[in-house]
């Protein structure tokens, strides 16, 4: 029987609407009409407001860009935290709070924001994902990525931000995936930023240790408006106490602001720091300062932690 998936266009184009008035009702409705294992490339165009809903891009999708305009702000948002129940009866996890959840292999979004709005006054547990990534040869370019607790989870595969902003304001960005992190803007955001004395953690790497490299930061700007010397680099997550798990997170030529607290880095679970694997190279600025806890790479070292190593490609260009 002829395969009817090459009959299809190298590559497709699908218009959306905040108001559903597109060519489908919903981003979901978009991603779900791609045929799976489709070969070609579908763009998603996304045209600029708030589209309100989860999204979810299956593993059975190749090579899909949901792409923002630049003369406008598109955001996809929802609400959902852990705690309480699924629609299945089933407790929501936190795996399972995603706005966007990304599953697939050559993803790439351009100018969007990935927003998880929910505000843990209401109730349950803070931890509310913007985005799930989780594949491998993803791209962010020039998107947003804004919550409070567990804002990105790079779960495993290989993901690149460049030109991204991050917010939030506990383990905000973690998991297991090599991932680099290229001139972004991690902005700390406290909650309750009259409570000086508030901490937080900005990455909470959960690296395989057969997996050489995990999170790079490369020439970003880490600010926010946590008080003075409050917040910390990271801390080694070690999902359910895995022993196997040890986390590989690298700042280089960052710099960072005086909220970065002096020691750096933070225990979890009784996870040490030193016994994972935790470097800075050539930071700046008032919170990039000497420390025992804070182990520097030396040059030699240093040389290895290239993007593409760290990725394991080197197609940085667009879908």
């Amino acid at each position: 029987m002829e395969d009817l998936r090459q009959q299809l266009p190298a590559e497709s184009h699908i218009y959306m609407t905040p108001d559903g008035k597109g060519d489908y009702p919903s981003i979901q409705a978009a991603v779900d009409a791609i045929p799976d294992h489709y070969k070609g490339t579908t763009i998603i165009h996304l045209a600029p407001g708030v589209y309100r809903e989860t999204v979810e891009i299956s593993g059975s999708k190749r090579n899909v860009k949901l792409l923002g305009r630049e003369d406008g702000r598109t955001e996809i948002v929802y609400d959902l935290h852990a705690g309480g129940t699924m629609d299945n009866g089933e407790p929501r996890t936190t795996f399972r709070t995603a706005t966007v959840a990304v599953y697939c292999d050559h993803f790439q979004a351009e100018n969007i924001v990935f927003n998880n709005d929910y505000d843990n006054s209401r109730g349950g547990g803070r931890q509310a994902l913007a985005l799930l990534a989780s594949g491998e040869h993803q791209k962010y370019y020039h998107c947003e990525f804004h919550g409070g607790q567990d804002t990105l989870y790079v779960r495993d595969g290989s993901q690149y931000f460049e030109d991204c902003t991050i917010s939030g304001d506990v383990d905000f960005i973690f998991g297991g995936a090599r991932a680099v992190f290229y001139k972004c803007h991690i902005y700390c955001s406290n909650p309750t930023p009259e409570e000086t004395t508030r901490r937080g953690y900005i990455a909470a790497p959960s690296t395989p240790c057969s997996q050489r490299f995990g999170m790079l930061f490369d020439q970003c700007e880490v600010d926010g408006n946590f008080g003075e010397g409050t917040m910390f680099l990271g801390r080694p997550w070690h999902p359910g106490s895995d022993p196997y798990a040890v986390g590989q997170c690298t700042f280089m030529h960052c710099h960072l602001s005086s909220i970065i607290i002096e020691a750096g880095w933070k225990q979890m679970g009784g996870f040490l720091p030193k016994n994972n694997r935790l470097y800075e190279f050539e930071n700046e600025g008032p919170g990039a300062v000497e420390h025992e806890e804070r182990r520097q790479l030396t040059p030699e070292e240093a040389a290895d932690y290239t993007i593409e190593r760290v990725l394991g490609w080197t197609d940085l260009g667009w879908l």
